[in-house]
């Protein structure tokens, strides 16, 4: 669709297009949405329409996040653990963005539409938690209504330098197409690099599961660091012999133990990214033995045959 029938259809109901495009967006489709934002609000003539699609963005955003905080709330632990191993960013693991909306409360849900990635997870993590439902749907709200406020109010403000842009675009459709696809292949180049360089970061020697049942049985067992999101702990049991960390306090969680002696990290995370990250961590600071466990958790239970609370 050109950008003067998107511009016509905006005119004519921009409540509904602007309503579908959001909701798509925050339920997890790769859908743009601030461009739609941005052009409807240079569109609207008077502020009550204005506000008629600020509250058709917010609702379709605050329904969006409510089935994603009631798909944790029913299935928790398999809906964190599918999020996570569909991140773009391995390395990016959602146990430590669990972590941090665990520490930083209901408040993180207002600013989690301006973190990418975070805007997500934070729902579904908000179920896992049982955060009450009432004040989930207020902070939801609020940040709903500030994301598509700001890009509304943007457009609004200024519409004269937005329709010139569309102008501009539709006068060099041509020219735009490849400066599209120029953008499209830097972005697709610099994600092939982040996953080399992911490669590399990884390139850290593992413990496998059965070494690591072997060690803890030993008489110095090694310290082993479980760094799960609180939630898979809660709802799978805490792993005996282990002690539950989290990444933005490895050091409180290592104390006292001695950099000579052999520590494990754990995760539940695609291709070990979290076990990886603190093993690198680990090994900056100082200790001399710190190994990843190859497979994470899912390895550890299918080696020992039982759930971690057993």
């Amino acid at each position: 669709m050109e950008l003067v029938q998107i511009s016509e259809t905006l005119r004519q109901d921009a409540v509904t297009l602007v309503f579908v495009n959001v909701f798509l967006q925050q339920i997890g489709l790769p859908v743009p949405a601030v461009p739609t934002l941005l052009l409807a609000g240079s569109l609207m003539a008077t502020p009550g329409e204005l506000g008629k699609v600020l509250a058709a963005a917010v609702l379709a955003s605050v329904i969006a996040d409510w089935v994603w905080y009631w798909s944790g709330k029913l299935f928790g632990y398999r809906v964190l653990s599918g999020l996570c191993k569909l991140s773009i960013n391995p390395a990016s693991c959602v146990s430590q963005t669990e972590a941090r909306f665990i520490r930083w409360g209901m408040s993180s849900l207002v600013v989690a539409k301006f973190i990418p990635g975070f805007s997500t997870v934070a729902p579904p993590i908000a179920g896992a938690l049982r955060m009450n439902q009432p004040g989930f749907l207020l902070a939801a709200g609020t940040g709903a209504g500030l994301w598509a406020g700001l890009a509304l109010g943007a457009g609004w403000l200024l519409k004269d330098t937005v329709q010139a842009a569309i102008a501009i675009l539709e006068d060099q459709a041509g020219n735009a197409v490849l400066l599209a696809l120029a953008v499209l292949c830097v972005w697709l180049g610099w994600k092939l690099w982040q996953k080399y360089r992911f490669r590399k970061f990884c390139a850290v020697p593992h413990i496998t599961p059965g070494e690591l049942v072997e060690a803890m049985q030993a008489e110095h067992p090694p310290l082993v660091l479980d760094l799960r999101g609180a939630t898979m702990v809660a709802q799978t049991g805490p792993i005996p012999g282990t002690k539950v960390a989290e990444h933005d306090f490895l050091r409180e969680a290592v104390g006292d133990w001695p950099k000579s002696r052999p520590i494990v990290t754990l995760c539940a995370c695609p291709e070990d990214a979290g076990a990886v990250q603190a093993a690198r961590h680990l090994l900056n600071a100082g200790y001399l033995s710190v190994r990843p466990l190859q497979g994470g958790y899912d390895a550890w239970l299918a080696a020992t045959g039982k759930p971690a609370s057993q």
